[in-house]
Protein backbone atom coordinates (compact mmCIF):
# COMPACT_ATOMS: atom_id res chain seq x y z
CA UNK A 1 0.00 0.00 0.00
CA UNK A 2 0.85 3.47 -1.09
CA UNK A 3 1.92 6.20 1.48
CA UNK A 4 0.43 9.50 0.45
CA UNK A 5 2.98 12.85 1.02
CA UNK A 6 1.43 16.35 0.44
CA UNK A 7 2.16 19.53 0.52
CA UNK A 8 -0.15 22.90 1.07
CA UNK A 9 0.23 25.99 1.34
CA UNK A 10 -2.58 27.05 3.40
CA UNK A 11 -2.19 31.29 2.95
CA UNK A 12 -3.16 31.15 6.65
CA UNK A 13 -6.10 29.52 6.07
CA UNK A 14 -7.87 32.18 3.59
CA UNK A 15 -10.55 30.83 1.35
CA UNK A 16 -9.88 32.52 -2.00
CA UNK A 17 -12.13 29.78 -4.33
CA UNK A 18 -15.23 31.09 -4.15
CA UNK A 19 -14.29 34.34 -2.85
CA UNK A 20 -12.38 35.88 -0.63
CA UNK A 21 -13.38 37.09 2.84
CA UNK A 22 -13.97 41.43 3.44
CA UNK A 23 -10.97 43.24 4.85
CA UNK A 24 -10.77 44.62 8.46
CA UNK A 25 -12.62 47.69 8.07
CA UNK A 26 -11.87 50.76 9.98
CA UNK A 27 -14.68 53.48 10.83
CA UNK A 28 -14.56 55.24 8.07
CA UNK A 29 -15.06 51.96 6.43
CA UNK A 30 -11.84 52.17 5.24
CA UNK A 31 -9.80 48.65 4.37
CA UNK A 32 -6.92 48.54 7.28
CA UNK A 33 -6.02 44.86 7.07
CA UNK A 34 -6.42 41.44 5.26
CA UNK A 35 -9.18 39.48 5.74
CA UNK A 36 -9.70 37.95 9.14
CA UNK A 37 -11.08 34.36 8.82
CA UNK A 38 -12.54 33.05 12.37
CA UNK A 39 -13.95 29.75 11.14
CA UNK A 40 -11.41 26.50 10.86
CA UNK A 41 -14.03 24.49 9.53
CA UNK A 42 -12.87 25.06 5.86
CA UNK A 43 -9.37 23.97 6.45
CA UNK A 44 -10.39 20.84 8.46
CA UNK A 45 -12.37 19.89 5.21
CA UNK A 46 -9.64 20.77 2.79
CA UNK A 47 -7.09 19.00 4.23
CA UNK A 48 -9.18 16.13 5.33
CA UNK A 49 -9.42 15.63 1.35
CA UNK A 50 -6.27 15.25 1.13
CA UNK A 51 -5.72 12.28 3.05
CA UNK A 52 -2.36 12.54 3.21
CA UNK A 53 -0.19 10.44 5.77
CA UNK A 54 2.56 13.37 6.01
CA UNK A 55 1.76 16.82 4.83
CA UNK A 56 3.92 19.77 4.44
CA UNK A 57 2.56 23.07 5.80
CA UNK A 58 3.44 26.83 4.77
CA UNK A 59 1.91 30.23 5.65
CA UNK A 60 0.64 28.41 8.73
CA UNK A 61 -0.51 30.63 11.77
CA UNK A 62 -0.24 29.66 15.19
CA UNK A 63 -1.91 32.39 17.34
CA UNK A 64 -2.71 34.66 14.93
CA UNK A 65 -5.74 37.55 15.24
CA UNK A 66 -6.01 37.08 11.49
CA UNK A 67 -6.89 33.19 11.74
CA UNK A 68 -9.31 32.82 15.22
CA UNK A 69 -6.33 32.34 16.91
CA UNK A 70 -6.16 28.48 15.62
CA UNK A 71 -3.12 26.73 16.25
CA UNK A 72 -3.41 25.62 12.59
CA UNK A 73 -0.77 23.01 12.48
CA UNK A 74 -3.02 21.12 15.51
CA UNK A 75 -6.45 21.68 12.93
CA UNK A 76 -4.52 20.21 9.96
CA UNK A 77 -3.48 16.96 12.21
CA UNK A 78 -6.72 16.69 13.86
CA UNK A 79 -7.98 16.60 10.41
CA UNK A 80 -6.01 13.62 9.42
CA UNK A 81 -5.82 12.01 12.57
CA UNK A 82 -2.39 12.11 12.82
CA UNK A 83 -0.78 12.40 16.36
CA UNK A 84 2.60 13.45 15.30
CA UNK A 85 3.28 16.74 14.43
CA UNK A 86 5.97 19.67 13.96
CA UNK A 87 5.38 23.58 14.11
CA UNK A 88 8.71 25.84 13.57
CA UNK A 89 8.09 29.95 13.42
CA UNK A 90 9.81 31.36 11.25
CA UNK A 91 8.34 35.04 12.81
CA UNK A 92 7.41 36.22 16.24
CA UNK A 93 4.15 38.92 15.50
CA UNK A 94 2.14 39.18 12.11
CA UNK A 95 4.13 39.05 8.61
CA UNK A 96 3.25 42.42 6.81
CA UNK A 97 2.38 44.61 9.83
CA UNK A 98 4.46 46.32 11.92
CA UNK A 99 6.31 45.29 15.22
CA UNK A 100 7.45 41.57 13.67
CA UNK A 101 10.63 40.17 14.57
CA UNK A 102 12.46 36.71 13.59
CA UNK A 103 11.90 33.42 15.67
CA UNK A 104 14.31 30.67 16.79
CA UNK A 105 14.24 27.04 17.60
CA UNK A 106 12.90 27.79 20.96
CA UNK A 107 9.51 28.52 19.91
CA UNK A 108 8.86 25.66 18.15
CA UNK A 109 6.19 23.63 18.76
CA UNK A 110 6.01 19.50 18.66
CA UNK A 111 3.37 17.00 19.13
CA UNK A 112 6.11 15.21 21.50
CA UNK A 113 5.14 16.79 24.89
CA UNK A 114 7.08 20.51 24.39
CA UNK A 115 3.37 22.65 23.02
CA UNK A 116 1.77 24.45 25.45
CA UNK A 117 -1.43 23.58 26.83
CA UNK A 118 -3.69 26.11 26.00
CA UNK A 119 -5.57 25.64 29.87
CA UNK A 120 -2.43 26.88 31.62
CA UNK A 121 -1.08 30.61 31.81
CA UNK A 122 2.19 31.10 30.70
CA UNK A 123 4.88 31.19 33.78
CA UNK A 124 7.81 32.32 31.49
CA UNK A 125 8.30 35.39 29.16
CA UNK A 126 9.68 32.61 26.65
CA UNK A 127 6.07 31.05 27.33
CA UNK A 128 4.42 34.07 26.56
CA UNK A 129 6.62 34.17 22.75
CA UNK A 130 5.29 30.63 22.50
CA UNK A 131 2.03 31.47 22.83
CA UNK A 132 2.12 33.40 19.73
CA UNK A 133 1.32 34.92 17.74
CA UNK A 134 3.70 32.94 15.37
CA UNK A 135 3.77 31.87 11.50
CA UNK A 136 6.12 29.79 10.20
CA UNK A 137 5.61 25.73 8.88
CA UNK A 138 4.44 22.63 9.65
CA UNK A 139 4.86 19.24 9.12
CA UNK A 140 2.03 16.61 10.22
CA UNK A 141 2.80 12.86 9.91
CA UNK A 142 0.18 9.96 10.86
CA UNK A 143 3.80 7.88 10.76
CA UNK A 144 5.75 7.33 13.86
CA UNK A 145 8.81 10.14 13.93
CA UNK A 146 11.98 8.69 14.91
CA UNK A 147 13.80 12.40 14.89
CA UNK A 148 12.91 15.55 14.35
CA UNK A 149 15.17 18.52 12.74
CA UNK A 150 14.18 22.23 12.20
CA UNK A 151 16.53 25.27 11.21
CA UNK A 152 15.92 28.74 9.86
CA UNK A 153 17.69 31.34 7.02
CA UNK A 154 17.53 34.85 7.07
CA UNK A 155 15.23 37.45 5.02
CA UNK A 156 17.07 39.11 2.21
CA UNK A 157 17.45 42.83 2.72
CA UNK A 158 14.56 43.92 -0.20
CA UNK A 159 10.83 44.63 -0.17
CA UNK A 160 9.27 43.34 -3.60
CA UNK A 161 5.97 43.80 -5.10
CA UNK A 162 3.44 41.08 -4.50
CA UNK A 163 0.13 40.41 -5.70
CA UNK A 164 -2.62 39.17 -3.10
CA UNK A 165 -6.22 38.05 -3.27
CA UNK A 166 -8.54 40.57 -2.51
CA UNK A 167 -12.26 41.89 -3.64
CA UNK A 168 -13.62 43.06 -5.96
CA UNK A 169 -9.96 42.36 -7.54
CA UNK A 170 -6.12 41.45 -6.54
CA UNK A 171 -4.59 44.13 -5.52
CA UNK A 172 -0.29 45.03 -5.18
CA UNK A 173 1.78 45.55 -2.27
CA UNK A 174 5.13 46.06 -1.37
CA UNK A 175 6.47 43.55 1.42
CA UNK A 176 9.85 42.78 2.95
CA UNK A 177 10.72 39.15 2.93
CA UNK A 178 10.55 37.36 6.40
CA UNK A 179 12.61 34.86 7.71
CA UNK A 180 12.13 31.17 6.50
CA UNK A 181 12.15 27.89 8.62
CA UNK A 182 12.60 24.71 7.40
CA UNK A 183 11.54 21.25 9.42
CA UNK A 184 12.63 17.76 8.62
CA UNK A 185 11.33 14.20 10.22
CA UNK A 186 12.44 10.16 9.91
CA UNK A 187 9.65 8.17 9.33
CA UNK A 188 9.41 4.88 10.03
CA UNK A 189 7.91 3.92 6.54
CA UNK A 190 6.49 0.21 5.55
CA UNK A 191 10.20 -0.45 4.20
CA UNK A 192 11.94 1.26 6.71
CA UNK A 193 12.83 4.90 7.98
CA UNK A 194 12.95 7.53 5.09
CA UNK A 195 13.11 10.84 5.69
CA UNK A 196 10.26 13.80 4.82
CA UNK A 197 11.07 18.11 4.91
CA UNK A 198 9.41 20.67 4.11
CA UNK A 199 10.29 24.65 3.53
CA UNK A 200 9.21 27.75 2.64
CA UNK A 201 11.29 29.64 0.56
CA UNK A 202 12.02 33.79 -0.07
CA UNK A 203 9.96 35.17 -2.77
CA UNK A 204 13.07 37.14 -4.03
CA UNK A 205 14.89 35.94 -7.19
CA UNK A 206 18.34 34.25 -6.49
CA UNK A 207 18.23 34.69 -2.78
CA UNK A 208 15.78 31.45 -2.80
CA UNK A 209 18.30 29.76 -4.91
CA UNK A 210 20.56 30.38 -2.02
CA UNK A 211 18.95 28.87 0.33
CA UNK A 212 17.71 26.06 -1.27
CA UNK A 213 20.83 25.02 -1.72
CA UNK A 214 21.80 25.60 1.69
CA UNK A 215 18.89 23.30 2.55
CA UNK A 216 20.14 21.10 0.19
CA UNK A 217 23.57 20.75 2.66
CA UNK A 218 21.64 20.98 5.83
CA UNK A 219 19.56 17.69 4.39
CA UNK A 220 22.91 16.14 2.90
CA UNK A 221 23.48 13.85 6.18
CA UNK A 222 19.53 12.16 6.98
CA UNK A 223 18.81 8.78 5.40
CA UNK A 224 17.38 7.86 1.77
CA UNK A 225 14.99 7.90 0.48
CA UNK A 226 14.16 11.77 1.48
CA UNK A 227 11.34 13.69 -0.30
CA UNK A 228 11.13 17.21 0.34
CA UNK A 229 7.83 18.92 -0.09
CA UNK A 230 7.35 22.64 -0.13
CA UNK A 231 7.16 25.97 -1.73
CA UNK A 232 9.95 27.06 -3.08
CA UNK A 233 8.93 30.21 -5.12
CA UNK A 234 10.73 28.60 -7.64
CA UNK A 235 8.99 27.59 -11.17
CA UNK A 236 9.35 24.94 -12.88
CA UNK A 237 12.54 22.48 -13.14
CA UNK A 238 14.81 24.98 -11.09
CA UNK A 239 14.20 23.23 -7.96
CA UNK A 240 15.38 20.22 -9.20
CA UNK A 241 18.06 21.57 -11.17
CA UNK A 242 19.82 23.94 -8.27
CA UNK A 243 19.33 20.28 -6.14
CA UNK A 244 20.22 17.59 -7.92
CA UNK A 245 16.89 15.80 -6.81
CA UNK A 246 14.06 14.21 -8.96
CA UNK A 247 10.86 16.50 -9.28
CA UNK A 248 8.18 14.25 -8.85
CA UNK A 249 5.26 17.14 -9.82
CA UNK A 250 5.10 18.40 -13.29
CA UNK A 251 1.92 20.45 -13.25
CA UNK A 252 1.46 24.22 -12.48
CA UNK A 253 -0.18 25.15 -8.49
CA UNK A 254 -0.88 28.85 -9.13
CA UNK A 255 -2.54 30.80 -8.16
CA UNK A 256 -5.38 28.28 -7.78
CA UNK A 257 -7.78 30.56 -9.10
CA UNK A 258 -6.46 29.72 -12.71
CA UNK A 259 -3.09 28.21 -12.18
CA UNK A 260 -0.28 29.21 -14.60
CA UNK A 261 3.33 28.32 -12.59
CA UNK A 262 4.47 25.79 -10.55
CA UNK A 263 5.60 26.88 -7.05
CA UNK A 264 4.69 24.34 -4.80
CA UNK A 265 7.32 20.93 -5.46
CA UNK A 266 7.78 17.21 -4.30
CA UNK A 267 11.68 16.57 -4.89
CA UNK A 268 12.97 13.12 -3.85
CA UNK A 269 16.48 11.94 -3.72
CA UNK A 270 17.34 7.84 -3.11
CA UNK A 271 14.14 6.58 -4.61
CA UNK A 272 14.55 3.34 -6.29
CA UNK A 273 13.76 2.97 -9.97
CA UNK A 274 10.99 1.22 -9.36
CA UNK A 275 9.77 3.86 -6.31
CA UNK A 276 10.14 6.21 -8.68
CA UNK A 277 8.12 4.90 -11.78
CA UNK A 278 5.20 3.98 -9.61
CA UNK A 279 4.93 7.67 -8.12
CA UNK A 280 1.33 9.15 -8.64
CA UNK A 281 1.18 12.73 -8.71
CA UNK A 282 -1.92 14.83 -8.53
CA UNK A 283 -2.94 18.62 -8.09
CA UNK A 284 -5.74 19.43 -5.90
CA UNK A 285 -7.58 22.95 -6.02
CA UNK A 286 -9.29 23.03 -3.13
CA UNK A 287 -11.03 26.24 -0.96
CA UNK A 288 -8.46 27.34 1.18
CA UNK A 289 -5.63 29.46 -0.39
CA UNK A 290 -4.36 30.99 -3.31
CA UNK A 291 -2.17 27.59 -4.29
CA UNK A 292 -3.32 24.45 -4.74
CA UNK A 293 -1.61 21.27 -2.57
CA UNK A 294 0.37 18.34 -3.84
CA UNK A 295 0.31 15.28 -3.39
CA UNK A 296 2.79 12.24 -4.18
CA UNK A 297 1.83 8.67 -3.44
CA UNK A 298 5.01 6.28 -3.21
CA UNK A 299 5.57 2.63 -2.51
CA UNK A 300 7.87 3.59 0.63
Amino acid sequence: MAIRLATYNLLHGMPVLGGVPEPVRDGAGRAVGLPRVDDDGPLRAAVADLDADVIGLQEVDVHQPRSGYAHQVRVVAAALDAPHWHFSPSVCGTPGEHGWRPADERLDHVSTGTALRPDRRPSTSLEVERMGPLYGVGLVSRLPVLEWRSTRFDAAPWTLPLLIPAQPRPRMIRVPDEPRAAIAAVVEGRKGPFTVATAHLSFVPGYNVRQLRALRRWLHGMPRPLVLLGDFNLPGRIPARVTSFVELVHEPTYPVMRPRVQLDHVLADGLTVHEQATAEAAVHLLPVSDHAAVTVDLDL
